[in-house]
């Protein structure tokens, strides 16, 4: 009973005097909280956002329980598995409850000569930018590999966006000022008509038990039929032209509508639209022209479009693919590597190695076709991806050490992306370079190019050229008529935004190259190159470019023909407008 008399530690000594003087004056490290802050009553404490239920909201922990409690957080592997859970059920039942709204098909037995094809159920989790599930996805797809040509189907061919009209798209709409919103079409195929007479069997697990050997007739299109993206896109550009919309001259999937001064961009990518306008009334127009017909299931700003990040700033717009990256981070395990300035070091000398040590070659595939797919934010890594990729036919442990190099590099800033200021002008501006038989292999030079509209980089092209040169003259002239051909593209696309561009500079860094352009008599010295490279001559007497003498270390193009020192390389990245936040 003595030792249980106090609470003290048992090393502490008890006073043998007790004192009864009271401490008023407190260390300061044993004060919890400010000691120089006021009384802080309940009502207070929960106005300034210090209660716990504020800070759950804040950090986006009750978002997550809520979509754990009510979203299946696992993908079943198959339709019987599905069938056990509630959520995935119920994400069925939406599926196939939207093909009865829009009359996608009919019960009927199946005719002679005719063979049903097959359907199954995909399962996706959706998720945020914080990777937390918020939607279960339950879609019926058709066995297309089953489909036969010139029965089943017979045109396939259908409109997607390209990577460059979008940056085109949103360096406009920066110039401009407008906003640029994103609309998502519900179920978009199922509003495409199929002309061909097909015939599905019935979905997996939910069978008519009465109608057992009957099959569906298709009135609409599914996902997974070859014709698909062509009737979707059919039925969409007939809404839109019977509404007033014209459709671009050079790109088939950008609408225009002008009124006035005022004028309406639309960019489709099968069920992906954005569109933007100097005028927020067409805006609002155009979404009840698009509710009429369709099903909408997103409305707002853009953020996101095929693989890029958009984030909106007061002075401008920021293109990245920051998720992708940490994504492919984490995927190939690079996430504790160590960091590296440039993507490729200056003496690389990367060859076909016959006597090196052999990778798994899927791998390296796997690893070159996720960088390749950032080359749409990522001009920095360019040069060294398709330097790369050369080798994917029999990589060696060399090779893989090169592309884990490019994978360290990211890491290091992961961040990095295009800047598109609103400051700037829209002046058009092109610049082009080449090496000289860079290709150790066959001695081939390798095109480098980039397109500017002000400031604001909008496309830029790396590519081994298909013949060897004799000189550093034919390799650039190359090079240049490449360059005229991108200029011309672009001059065309932004025709049908209202802007008429002659005399674009193309500015080279070879005199030679310009001298072949200017003067026809100089032809006689190059009866070699082949004749589709001369059209550049054509382009310059009809004033539609002009060849500009560039100094070599101003030739913004050399960053897509070889490898740089840090400082060199830095240099170069800063100059074509890339923007780091970190």
């Amino acid at each position: 009973m003595g030792e249980l008399s106090t609470n003290l530690d048992p090393e502490i000594q008890e006073p043998i005097v007790p004192e009864t003087r009271v401490h008023r004056n407190h260390p300061i490290d044993n004060i919890i909280g400010d000691p120089y802050a006021g009384v802080q009553t309940r009502h207070r404490t929960i106005t300034e956002n210090t209660s716990l239920y504020t800070e759950i909201l804040d950090t986006g922990v009750m978002e997550t329980c809520l979509h754990v409690a009510f979203v299946s957080q696992l993908e079943p592997k198959n339709v019987k598995e599905a069938l056990t859970d509630n959520c995935w059920i119920e994400a069925m039942q939406d599926e196939l409850s939207q093909f009865q709204k829009l009359h996608v098909w009919d019960l009927v037995d199946l005719p002679k000569g005719f063979q049903p094809i097959g359907t199954r159920w995909v399962f996706k989790c959706k998720t945020d930018d914080r990777h937390v599930v918020v939607k279960n996805k339950a879609r019926l797809v058709v066995q297309g590999f089953y489909q036969q040509e010139g029965l089943d189907y017979t045109e396939v061919y259908a409109s997607v966006a390209r990577i460059e009209p979008i940056r085109l798209f949103l360096a406009y709409a920066t110039y401009v000022g407008f906003k640029v919103y994103q609309l998502d079409v519900k179920s978009a195929f199922l509003y495409g008509k199929v002309h061909e007479e097909v015939y599905v069997t019935q979905p997996p697990g939910f069978e008519d038990p009465h109608n057992i050997n009957k099959v569906y007739k298709l009135d609409k299109a599914l996902y997974g039929l070859h014709q698909a993206p062509r009737a979707w896109y059919e039925t969409l550009s007939k809404h839109l032209l019977s509404n007033g919309f014209d459709r671009g001259q050079i790109d088939s999937i950008l609408f225009i509508r002008k009124a006035g001064g005022d004028i309406l961009l639309i960019q489709v990518n099968i069920d992906d639209i954005i569109f933007g306008s100097t005028n927020e009334g067409m805006c609002r127009e155009f979404e009840q022209v698009m509710k009429s017909k369709f099903e909408m299931s997103n409305m707002g700003e853009l953020s996101f479009f095929l693989g890029l990040q958009v984030s909106k700033r007061e002075d401008g717009i920021y293109l990245h693919q920051t998720k992708y990256v940490q994504d492919i981070l984490s995927k190939y395990k690079m996430n504790d590597s160590s960091t590296y300035g440039t993507p490729i070091p200056v003496n690389h000398g990367l060859l076909h190695d016959k006597d090196g040590n052999d990778v798994d070659s899927r791998l390296y595939r796997g690893m070159i076709g996720s960088l390749m797919y950032l080359t749409t934010s990522r001009p920095d890594i360019m040069f060294a991806v398709c330097l790369c990729s050369r080798f994917q036919s029999q990589p060696k442990e060399s090779h893989m050490i090169a592309v884990k190099r490019i994978f360290r590099h990211l890491k290091g800033k992961p961040q990095l992306g295009l800047w598109y200021s609103k400051k700037q002008s829209f002046d058009f501006k092109a610049y082009t370079d080449s090496d000289y038989g860079g290709r150790n292999l066959d001695r081939k030079s390798t095109s480098g190019g980039c397109q500017f509209l002000g400031d604001r980089l909008v496309s830029w092209q790396c590519k081994k050229q298909s013949t060897i040169s004799v000189s550093t003259c034919e390799a650039e002239y190359i090079v240049a008529a490449s360059g005229c051909s991108q200029i011309l593209w672009i001059q065309q696309q932004l025709r049908d935004y209202g802007l008429k561009f002659t005399g674009t500079p193309l500015f080279i860094d070879n005199n030679a190259t310009m001298s072949i352009t200017n003067n026809p008599v100089k032809h006689s010295k190059t009866k070699h190159i082949e004749i589709r490279h001369h059209f550049i001559r054509d382009c310059a007497e009809k004033h539609l470019i002009e060849l500009v003498k560039v100094h070599t270390d101003d030739n913004l193009a050399d960053l897509f023909t070889k490898a740089f020192d840090r400082s060199r390389f830095e240099h170069l990245v800063n100059l074509i407008g890339m923007f780091n936040p970190e």
